[in-house]
């Protein structure tokens, strides 16, 4: 076992970990349900958080590379989820559920690192985001409007 350090959420937090733990497996037993896996293999999207500003599978990261790194999850940004999600479900976007976490933290991402981000902006940031349910058009569309509706921008 090994211990690490880190920012979650704005929050320091430390973990005894085993050196191979990965970072989704560290969120969950610290209380970030938001987190979820779907495939283990870094190829749908739910199990994303931000990493240093930028956002990671964590299934596929290992927490000891975390070591003082700042760390964001859903659970820090419940206001601008719940507001997006509330857009997304207004426009009928909103089937299961389940993809959103993995949706809205690429957003959050996108917003900090895009100014003005375009509809080939949006479809890049959420290229590794997979959704069982539709065929994302309604989630693209939502999401463009959402950004209108804030100027572009968060």
């Amino acid at each position: 076992m090994m211990k690490v350090q880190f920012v979650l959420n704005g929050k320091t937090v430390q973990a005894r970990i085993a050196p191979d733990a990965t970072l989704y497996r560290t969120l969950r037993e610290l209380g970030c349900k938001s987190v979820k896996c779907g495939c283990e293999t870094s190829s749908c999207g739910l199990c994303t958080a931000i990493v240093n500003g930028k956002p990671v599978l964590s299934c596929s990261l290992l927490t000891a590379r975390c070591e003082g790194a700042v760390v964001e999850t859903l659970e820090g940004h419940r206001a601008e989820a719940e507001a997006f999600g509330a857009f997304l479900a207004a426009r009928g976007a909103d089937q299961c559920g389940f993809c959103n976490p993995g949706f809205i933290l690429n957003l959050i991402a996108m917003q900090r690192e895009t100014v003005h981000p375009t509809r080939a902006d949006v479809d890049r940031y959420l290229a590794g985001n997979l959704c069982r349910c539709s065929g994302f058009v309604g989630q693209t569309d939502a999401i463009m409007a959402y950004l209108e509706s804030k100027g572009g921008q968060a």
